[in-house]
């Protein structure tokens, strides 16, 4: 078949939710990936920031064969020992007390918010309580996800959903304030905002939400799906701010490919919200993404990835900014480590549809950005190459 053939029949198979870029990858080797016609591209996109460590790599793929031919799955009715192997490692890179695996970070999302209002009902006695989210935020597509994005677009068809969800200004500490009364048990957002355009918590806004909740006894959730792992230099964004959340969720690199999340809390969280009967999974953290989560986390720590990211990240923030200056649809940078985005007056789209013809995956980020995240694995030489291709389209 060729590469129209597999397109055509994809889409008179698949539900028609994604419009695809025309590209049928085949397989991949480090940071490059490679067509069903064997073209290469660089890719700086990972996956949307999963593939931490790029493709094929042998030491992660060993793992997961290896585990494959003990047992995949025994549901958690029962104990496994990877899920235990990686439950400490994830806990000693976060500091958290309790772990609990999903198959995707949007399920992450909706254990932290029943764990959110567990944890109130207990304490209070009653139902009934209010979450403070973020303006143009993203946390999934699942209703309760999607009650806590900021994003009227993408709720609008699916009204009502979770009641009691109000909506503040991401950076603006006042307008978190101004929403805050006796029913708020959580604040949740994205250390870095995401699909939102990449922006980066303020250092007053973390810590002003933190002490908010202090005072009133609200849990922070903080989001690190998409900016956590490594990504930005911390293995978790909010480690570069000194403070830290009640909850936080996580997936995309905890799997670098299979597909698992994670919520995590601390003991005094754990104490008072989810117990046997609150909440359950048949597939989560099965022996087979244990294994995937112990090596991933094996490998960032003797590897020190977070090492690596703070090396090469100034230098993608270098070129980025030559690139700004030198043409002037580009009018800003902004991000943390190798979580990056341009701001572009030029249909992003286009732009990026235009980078795979050049052999370069980029991503966009909202309606005006370019989101560049790349494998955590890249060189200067790698940023050099899609400056190049990058370039040669602009």
């Amino acid at each position: 078949m060729n590469k129209q053939d597999y397109i055509n029949g994809a889409e008179s198979a698949l539900l028609h939710t994604y419009n695809r870029f025309p590209l049928v990858i085949d397989h991949g080797d480090g940071v490059y990936l490679y067509d069903t016609d064997g073209k290469e591209y660089l890719d700086f996109a990972a996956g949307i920031a999963v593939q931490a460590f790029g493709y094929n790599n042998k030491e992660y793929n060993d793992a997961l064969k290896a585990q494959i031919d003990k047992v995949m799955h025994t549901s958690n009715l029962y104990y496994n020992v990877p899920i235990m192997n990686a439950a400490k490692r994830v806990l000693n890179a976060s500091q958290m007390n309790r772990v609990f695996f999903t198959n995707s970070g949007t399920e992450a999302i909706e254990g932290a918010i029943k764990a959110a209002k567990k944890y109130a009902y207990t304490r209070d006695g009653h139902a009934g309580h209010e979450i403070i989210a973020m303006n143009h935020s993203f946390h999934g597509r699942s209703i309760g996800a999607l009650s806590v994005t900021g994003n009227k677009h993408y709720q609008e068809p699916f009204e009502p959903l979770l009641p009691g969800v109000k909506f503040a200004d991401f950076n603006d500490l006042d307008s978190v304030k101004a929403l805050i009364n006796d029913k708020t048990c959580a604040i949740i957002f994205e250390t870095v905002q995401g699909e939102g355009g990449i922006y980066p918590a303020t250092e007053a806004f973390i810590k002003g939400v933190r002490a908010l909740c202090d005072e009133h006894d609200i849990l922070l959730i903080l989001d690190e799906i998409q900016c956590g792992m490594g990504r930005t230099g911390e293995m978790f964004a909010w480690q570069h701010y000194g403070v830290k959340p009640d909850i936080m969720t996580s997936a995309k690199a905890l799997g670098c490919g299979v597909p698992v999340g994670a919520f995590l809390m601390t003991e005094r969280v754990a104490e008072k919200s989810l117990a046997p009967g609150d909440h359950g999974t048949t597939y989560g953290g099965n022996p087979f993404v244990g294994a995937a989560v112990d090596k991933v986390l094996e490998m960032m720590e003797r590897d020190h990835i977070t090492e690596h990211v703070k090396k090469v990240a100034p230098y993608l923030e270098k070129k980025l900014d030559e690139l700004v200056a030198k043409y002037d649809f580009l009018t800003e940078r902004r991000g943390m480590g190798l979580m990056q985005g341009v701001v572009c007056e030029k249909p992003v789209g286009q732009i990026a549809a235009k980078a795979l013809e050049a052999g370069l995956i980029v991503i966009t980020a909202g309606s005006n950005v370019l989101r560049f995240v790349p494998p955590l694995i890249i060189e200067e030489k790698d940023v050099d190459e899609m400056i190049s291709r990058l370039e040669s389209i602009l």
